[in-house]
């Protein structure tokens, strides 16, 4: 009895997977709650916010990633997280004021825009839908955009079994070609 020879044609069909996941940053995560300077839970004090800033030490935020909030309905002045801020920079990875979704969506979006589009001109590209990690919409919704203006075909799920976003039309193939 003759056996077949098992032809993995995913790994032939020139598809190119891309890992969303491995865009991950791995730096922990903080959430800094201005509510914790707020006097009797409803103003910011210009005067004890300025000397809180003095004498916290803002080096345990090196190289962490900052998300500012205020989780109280207070009164809080827009250049008191422009203070926070201004402290927070020269040690902290990335800061973003909202929630650490806000700044999960901003850590995959710095990392997808080092991503190079050129390298991907005229491939066929599936972006990885299962992860370990979770990767926020916003960041799939951004490679798309990223993408799609030099793929040939845009696809996501896994390089098996792909759901088509986009394919570019032949016309485009052929004009490109010239």
């Amino acid at each position: 009895m003759e056996t077949e020879e098992i032809v993995n044609r995913v790994a032939g069909s020139g598809i190119i997977s891309l890992d969303l996941e491995e865009l991950y940053h791995p730096g922990e995560r903080v959430l800094y709650d201005i509510k914790d300077n707020l006097w009797q839970g409803m103003i910011l004090r210009e005067k004890d916010f300025r000397e809180f800033l003095k004498a916290h030490d803002w080096a345990q935020y090196q190289d962490q990633n900052i998300a500012i909030i205020c989780s109280e309905d207070a009164i809080v002045p827009t250049w008191a997280y422009m203070l926070l801020a201004v402290q927070l920079e020269p040690f902290a990875n990335t800061i973003v004021f909202g929630d650490l979704n806000a700044l999960e969506d901003k850590l995959f979006t710095n990392a997808i825009q080092q991503i190079d589009p050129e390298e991907y001109r005229g491939k066929r590209v599936v972006v990885k839908g299962c992860s370990k990690v979770e990767v926020p919409i916003s960041a799939y919704v951004e490679i798309s955009r990223i993408l799609k203006p030099v793929v040939q075909s845009l696809m996501f799920g896994e390089p098996c079994s792909t759901v088509p976003l986009y394919k570019k039309p032949k016309s485009s193939v052929a004009s490109s070609a010239d």
